[in-house]
């Protein structure tokens, strides 16, 4: 069964993260970079998971009134195998969804392979069935997209209330995007303010 991909915000929702290794670490920087509010649940953590701005460390044991609290979703990465299905099994009893490290069948949702560039995110995952494989469909992706790409949509973000004030209907506005996306693109970077006006007014006037 395919999984669907869901975009959320992150920004402030609490997540619990069990473990304190290298694995818990992983998925905490992944984490942080969308502003997740982090606590982590470990008797030893890394220096390096602890130092990660804004993140909540409590050095000890896991213990099940933990998962009382408002998480958005919970991540069991420990090292032992029971605790993380102790973990799985009374997240799902409250309904709260659930990672499990390595271990399919006990997860609610997976984390993707990630491309980032500024605000775009493209997650890709195979549900499950090969991280390996998601990997190098990843680096494929990555080696598809411009550098620039970043820079590019924040610049078409900022214009986005200045089109939508000065042209009527749907069908005009998605022209200019795509000509200036298109231009940009072929520039390998963002248009200047003259080069702007002057592919608005020519898409206007075509």
């Amino acid at each position: 069964m395919a999984y669907f991909p869901f975009i959320a915000e992150l920004a402030e929702w609490r997540v619990l993260i069990v473990g304190g290794g290298g694995t818990a670490l992983g998925k905490a920087r992944r984490l942080a970079d969308y502003g997740a509010a982090l606590t982590v649940v470990a008797p030893e953590v890394l220096p390096e998971l602890a130092s990660l701005p804004g993140i909540t460390v409590l050095r000890r044991r896991f213990s099940p009134e933990d998962l009382l609290e408002d998480w958005f979703f919970v991540i069991a990465a420990t090292d032992d195998g029971p605790l993380n299905r102790e973990i799985s099994e009374g997240c799902r009893g409250r309904r709260i969804p659930v990672n499990v490290v390595d271990t399919p069948e006990a997860c609610d949702f997976f984390f993707p392979s990630l491309v980032r560039r500024g605000p775009l995110s493209i997650g890709i995952s195979t549900g499950g069935a090969s991280p390996t494989a998601a990997i190098q469909i990843r680096r494929g992706v990555e080696a598809m997209l411009p550098d620039c790409l970043g820079d590019i949509l924040l610049w078409l973000g900022e214009l986005r209330p200045e089109i939508r004030a000065q042209t009527d209907g749907e069908e005009p506005r998605k022209r200019i995007y795509q000509k200036l996306y298109a231009r940009a693109v072929a520039l390998g970077r963002p248009l200047s303010r003259e080069e702007t006006e002057t592919l608005i007014r020519e898409v206007k006037d075509a």
